[in-house]
C-alpha cells in the first residue's frame, strides 16, 4: 500500500494509481461533510488501510483530508 500521509491528495490519487490501486474514496477528516471537489487544494491527513500494508489491488483506498490551510485533527 503506498503513502499519501502528508501529500496533495492528487499527487496521494496519482501514487496509488501507479501502483495499480483504482478504488479511492476520500472523506473530510474534520466531519464537516465537505466534498474534495478540486482535489489539489486538500491533503492527507490520513488514510485506510494504512501506508506499507499488503492488500490486493482492489482494495478500496479511503484518504482523509482537510483543506491545504489547515491543520489535521
Amino acid at each position: 500500500m503506498p503513502n499519501g500521509v502528508g501529500q496533495v491528495l492528487q499527487t496521494a490519487q496519482d501514487g496509488a494509481q501507479a501502483a495499480g490501486f483504482f478504488l479511492l474514496g476520500s472523506t473530510d477528516a474534520l466531519g464537516r461533510h465537505r466534498m474534495q471537489v478540486l482535489d489539489r487544494n486538500w491533503k492527507v491527513c490520513s488514510q485506510a488501510p494504512a501506508a506499507g500494508t499488503q492488500a490486493a489491488t482492489d482494495t478500496k483506498i479511503v484518504f482523509d483530508t482537510v483543506k491545504l490551510e489547515e491543520a489535521c485533527p
